[in-house]
């Protein structure tokens, strides 16, 4: 067989492996015999495991010559999917040689059709077609535009469109442009959710319990099953009309297309290929695919994508004659000339070419958008403790399970009794409890709830179990730590390289004519839209302060700003903008070309300071640039840096971004949230770490950093620089310490240091360096990385740990994102929050861990039970009595199903505690608890079920030999039956013991013991509120306790017939073992199992070591005397580690899909 390349084949960053297979006809007839002779249980087990079913089905093959394909994901899940090779035939299109385009020759298309036959091999993998390439022997991804083309060779190759033919052929081997997401209809819906393992168990549970006349609980047991189904599938089905919905609409719209030798062009979007030549003409557009802009400019709003209505200004592909491909040499910048599929185009503007172009590049699912819906559809497993511990536990129950069989079948099997099968069969219902998995549920439906009432959404309920395992959080700065909209606090202009008097704002007196107020009026992205001025709200503020309102459209389509009423008299008429270079990240600026109306062209730059500063002629920048800096960002504000370049008219150079003029500092104040410090303190006292993750000034992110609390004051910050050395491939990394000490404070500082008091400070550039050179060192970087500033979108991704707010793509990575934002973003985030600050994070956690502590106490209670009933049959079974229906059904339903609701409605407790909870249930405390309940509960009903033998009054036969008038009671010796005498339908008579005295006493003390575990188990501090916060669980154990107290001294002989019970004197006598089990556990409980302090101590004394990477390496870095290091520089090897893109964290695809190949 073959084992091709690693590749995603899902939208989640796992990547997987693939296997060829072949069918064979003999095995395929065996499997149908199988089928027919195991009543179809044999595709059931196949269903479930897809893998088996290709094992059994075909033989191991070549993926070339495969008709069945087994992909593989290489995560700790390693789920098997099954696919089937299918083939496309494109004859009708290649009538003879002449028909294969010159175009094509190096492309997918031309690679992938087998010659004579004319056909394309194809699978599809969650709703993405691969075809087979011919010459690389693997399955590549269509529906995209290959990689390697150049920008030049975009422009040239697909700047006329594709002719007829070449559309065509591209069309029927990639498939219709379109995300189309049909309607589920319920009865496959249905059918998925019954054929669920754990309803497939609950209807042999219920045939069992049908057969043995166990009719209540059976119905009771189908009609919740049946509810649960249903509102399983009506929520399903919800869902799968309002993606429906979501998608439906941008399906179908009309687009005008170029065709090669044919001109423009009017086709439905679903014919849409990658290739296409699209023209986007004026007025709103919503774009119904990814497209390269190559003429013209656009304005869209990406709200869809990133959750923030701001316009977004994307610029054309430049026409560069470069080897290199257009996504490598447009590098982080290539969004820029990216329209994304799902987004709206507000403005066009045309260049001299006439009208605004793009060339398709990517269509249906591999859009941005398709991509987002895919995320939807094939939502990431979780990879948690709690989940693989609980399959691990079942498996546990049904191995218990299997030995109470053994010892069922040889009990009975020695006395004689029929129908050993259904007895046996029984234990397994009894020892695997059908109703766990619905009450695990129950904890997190209702938290689910309380999260809603609290004004936090949950899109995947999972994870709220996750977050009561978090111990690191993310933040953005800008709107996630401080407000959103930014202050114009003051502008520090410059004059022959000297900073003169700060303006401040607002001020009494207008901001004076010259070239730092042309600056501010044209040094911007903004347009109107809806009436409205709209963009950066930096932008925004910067503009308003020149009192220049009116922004409108001049007659050759440029922007023209003129004064308003407000206004300084200015010396202009208006100032046309000629053309604008939006903001770059990887630059960290933008620039405009702009010209007084009758006046000479100018260029503007805006963007960071230093970067700014290093475009500028040195004679113009003060000398006392950086400590001018360096006292404002130090004080938390945001500064921009402002230059300008006159230009000739007519004659606009290539390089605009040099040898400029610096103007001064635009100074902005950036409020902290009045939320944001109580919430990052509560997570401090937690020790729940919190990082910044901006794109801000990293001098300005640590004073926000301290003002906010993330930094203590007594705690150092060592900022992280890395550089590459020039003319080497090697690269330095020097780390400083920010304050200023003298010489004799260093061993302080080394003291400080060495307990752990300090953090780590770094910026995006520094990040992608260390990543690259000293990747080593990354993991130590982040451990106390808590700074993270200058970071680029992608960059936001760093660890796949943390939570973070509002940053989209980031959101995609982290164990629970939550999404600040009331658009779109929300859906790529597992929790909306519709308050606009940090305080949701506490409450969340809090909750988490409450969920978390609940889903453990059902756990362990719904295990307990089973397994006190399943001790009370087996210890029955020895005289061949059992519990009767109705035992059965009062223990089933109105004790643990009732406790099973109610239990879960404990809230979380108001203060988040120094520690987590524990995540595994495969743990010492816990395996200590639960055999010991066992072991309780065994004792107790054996103590009962002896000690009742040995009363004076007791007698085997006769079960009213302990009443005083046994003449009153005679009329009613036949008694009903025991469990499985009714069950059975026989009816032998009352000396074989199906109702005893030993049966009333071992039910009522399991009974009992049953509300006791409910109590040991329901655990309160510190991560709920205590039980008796809890009144509908309180009062529900009183109400239970009795009525079992009721049925052991009522007498009432209509009741003790119909529940198989009989009076037993002296009862309170067997009370005392159950008074003794609960004293004796609940301080038990709190006293060892629960006593964190005690299991440190035991840690500390067995010299336990963590197995967690983190821990070890914190542990590490603790015992290391020279980390950190303070005021040295290291120089990495001449080797580098290529990191493409992501750099080396994880990229969305949503942005960035490398899903090339199979």
């Amino acid at each position: 067989g073959q084992v091709s390349k690693q590749l995603c084949t899902d939208h989640s960053p796992s990547p997987g492996d693939i296997f060829g297979y072949k069918t064979q006809g003999c095995r395929k007839a065996f499997c149908i015999a199988g089928y027919i002779l195991s009543c179809g249980a044999l595709r059931l087990l196949f269903y479930w495991k897809p893998e088996w079913h290709v094992w059994v089905n075909c033989i191991r093959c070549s993926l070339e010559e495969a008709d069945i394909v087994l992909l593989r994901t290489t995560d700790d899940f390693r789920i098997y999917s099954r696919k089937t090779v299918t083939w496309i035939s494109v004859s009708a299109f290649i009538k003879s040689r002449s028909d294969y385009p010159a175009t094509e020759e190096d492309s997918i298309f031309s690679k992938a059709i087998m010659k004579p036959s004319l056909q394309v091999k194809t699978i599809q993998v969650q709703k993405i077609r691969y075809v087979w390439n011919i010459y690389a022997k693997q399955f590549q991804k269509v529906g995209v535009l290959e990689d390697h083309h150049t920008c030049s060779a975009i422009h040239d190759k697909f700047g006329s469109g594709l002719t007829c033919n070449e559309q065509n052929v591209r069309r029927v081997i990639c498939g219709p442009n379109t995300i189309d997401v049909p309607v589920i209809p319920v009865w496959k819906l249905l059918i998925k959710e019954v054929l669920n393992p754990f309803y497939v168990f609950q209807l042999f549970s219920v045939c069992l319990w049908f057969a043995e006349d166990y009719m209540e609980y059976a119905a009771a047991i189908i009609i919740m099953s049946l509810l649960s189904i249903f509102l399983t599938v009506y929520d399903l089905r919800q869902q799968s009309i309002k993606l429906h919905r979501l998608v439906e609409a941008h399906n179908n719209t009309m687009v005008t297309v170029c065709r090669n030798k044919e001109g423009f062009q009017e086709l439905e979007s679903h014919h849409l290929v990658p290739g296409d030549m699209m023209i986007l003409k004026e007025g709103k557009t919503l774009l119904p695919c990814d497209a390269i802009l190559v003429s013209g400019q656009c304005t869209v709003n990406e709200s869809m994508l990133t959750g923030e209505s701001i316009p977004v200004t994307k610029t054309h592909l430049p026409q560069t004659d470069n080897s290199k491909p257009w996504r490598v040499y447009c590098a982080e910048d290539y969004k820029k000339h990216v329209l994304f599929c799902g987004t709206e185009v507000i403005q066009t503007k045309a260049d001299d070419r006439g009208v605004v172009k793009a060339v398709v590049l990517r269509t249906g699912f591999n859009t941005a958008k398709g991509d987002l819906v895919r995320s939807i559809l094939y939502p990431k497993p979780m990879n948690f403790k709690l989940y693989r511990d609980a399959l691990r536990f079942l498996m546990c129950l049904i191995a218990f399970a299997a030995i109470g069989m053994i010892y069922t079948v040889c009990v009975f099997a020695l006395n004689g009794v029929r129908e050993i099968v259904k007895k046996a069969l029984d234990v397994i219902t009894i020892a695997v409890p059908p109703a766990l998995p619905a009450a695990l549920t129950t904890g997190i439906i209702y938290t689910q709830q309380r999260l809603k009432k609290k004004g936090i959404f949950c899109i995947s309920p999972q994870r709220i179990n996750i977050c009561g395992q978090l111990n690191l959080v993310c933040f953005d700065k800008t709107g996630t730590l401080t407000e959103d909209g930014l202050d114009l606090w003051g502008l520090l202009p410059s004059e022959r390289n000297c900073f003169q008097d700060i303006h401040s704002f607002p001020a009494d007196h207008s901001l004076p004519w010259g070239p730092v107020f042309k600056a501010l009026a044209v040094c911007h992205s903004l347009i109107v839209w809806e009436g409205k001025i709209q963009g950066d709200p930096l932008d925004v503020k910067m503009f308003e302060a020149t009192n220049w309102v009116k922004l409108c459209q001049g007659s050759t389509d440029a922007t023209v700003v003129r004064p308003g009423p407000k206004a300084t008299t200015a010396p202009v008429e208006g100032i046309t903008i000629l053309h604008q270079f939006p903001f770059s990240s990887a630059l960290q600026r933008m620039s405009v070309i702009a010209q007084e109306i009758g006046g000479d062209p100018q260029a503007f730059i805006k963007g960071a300071p230093e970067i700014v500063a290093m475009l500028c002629r040195a004679e113009t920048v003060p000398s006392n640039f950086e400590s001018k800096l360096l006292l404002y960002t130090a004080q938390g504000f945001r500064v921009i840096g402002l230059a300008c370049k006159s230009l000739q008219a007519g004659k606009l150079p290539a390089e605009v971004e040099s040898d400029l003029t610096f103007l001064g500092l635009l100074i902005m104040e950036n409020r902290l949230k009045r939320e944001t410090k109580p919430a990052l303190e509560e997570l401090s006292a937690a020790c729940i770490r919190s990082v910044m993750v901006t794109g801000d000034n990293i001098q300005t992110a640590i004073t926000v950093a301290k003002n906010a609390g993330m930094i203590a004051p007594t705690q150092r910050v060592i900022l992280v620089e890395a550089n590459k050395v020039p003319g080497s491939f090697s690269a330095s990394i020097t780390w400083k310490s920010l304050e200023k000490n003298k010489a004799e404070d260093y061993r302080r500082i080394r003291l400080a240091l060495g307990s752990g008091q300090y953090h780590f400070a770094m910026s995006g550039k520094s990040y992608q360096i260390v990543a690259q050179h000293f990747r080593h060192l990354l993991p130590k970087l982040l451990l106390n990385g808590t700074v993270f500033a200058r970071m680029s979108p992608s960059q936001k991704s760093i660890p796949n740990e943390f939570e973070s707010d509002c940053d989209f793509q980031a959101l995609k990575v982290a164990h629970a994102g939550i999404s600040l934002s009331e658009q779109e973003a929300s859906v790529a985030s597992p929790f909306t929050s519709q308050t606009p600050s940090i305080a949701c994070v506490p409450e969340l956690i809090r909750e988490g861990r409450a969920a978390l502590v609940t889903s453990f106490c059902m756990f362990k209670y719904m295990a307990l039970y089973s397994t006190i009933q399943y001790l009370g049959v087996l210890l029955l079974y020895w005289q061949l009595n059992s519990f009767g229906n109705y035992q059965f059904l009062f223990q089933d339903l109105a004790i643990t199903t009732v406790i099973g609701v109610t239990m879960s409605f404990t809230g979380a407790y108001p203060k988040l505690v120094p520690y987590r909870p524990p995540s595994q249930l495969i743990s010492p405390p816990l395996l200590l608890s639960v055999v010991l309940n066992i072991l309780f509960s065994l004792s107790m009903q054996i103590f009962g079920f002896v000690v009742v033998q040995k009363q004076p009054w007791y007698s085997k036969t006769d079960i009213h030999s302990a009443c005083l008038s046994v003449n009153n009671h005679e009329k009613n010796s036949s008694s009903s039956l025991g469990l499985h005498g009714a069950r059975d339908g026989a009816h032998e008579q009352t000396d074989n013991g199906f109702k005893s005295y030993e049966n009333t006493t071992v039910w009522l003390l399991s009974t009992i013991n049953c509300l006791i575990v409910a109590v040991v188990f329901s655990k309160g501090k510190p991560f709920r509120q205590p039980i008796y916060t809890n009144y509908v669980f309180i009062l529900v154990l009183i109400g239970q306790l009795g009525i079992c107290l009721f049925l052991m001294f009522a007498d009432i002989d209509d009741l003790y017939s119909k529940m198989d019970v009989s009076i037993v004197p002296e009862g309170i006598f067997f009370l005392l073992p159950v008074h003794f089990n609960f004293f004796l556990l609940l301080p038990l409980q709190e006293a060892v199992i629960e006593n964190r302090p005690l299991w440190l101590l035991l840690k500390k004394t067995f010299r336990y070591h963590s197995k967690s990477h983190y821990k070890r390496l914190q542990h590490m870095l603790e015992q290391d005397s020279a980390w950190p290091p303070l005021n040295e520089t290291f120089f990495s090897a001449s080797v580098a580690v290529t990191v493409e893109g992501n750099i080396g964290g994880h990229s969305n695809p949503t942005f960035d899909s490398s899903e090339d190949s199979l």
